[in-house]
């Protein structure tokens, strides 16, 4: 069964748009797990964009929305 407590979000990063998905903390078989993302680009050229500067969305989305979302969750 889906979390109702996903997060949706449409984000730019140098002009370009995606939606950001982030999946909270869950209580697996013998620890937490998580928080989890993913981001869906609006296009093709946002596709080659996180293709290209994958590191760089990853630090970002971790900065700027994981930890102020998911810590505003709990």
């Amino acid at each position: 069964m889906p979390s109702t407590r996903t997060i949706k979000k449409q984000i730019k990063v140098d002009g370009v748009g995606f939606t950001l998905e982030i999946y909270p903390a869950r209580e697996g078989n013998s620890k937490t797990e998580g928080p989890f993302w993913e981001i869906f680009p609006e296009d093709y050229h946002a596709a080659l964009f996180a293709f290209s500067n994958k590191d760089k969305l990853n630090k970002l989305i971790k900065q700027k929305f994981i930890n102020d979302k998911v810590q505003g969750l709990q």
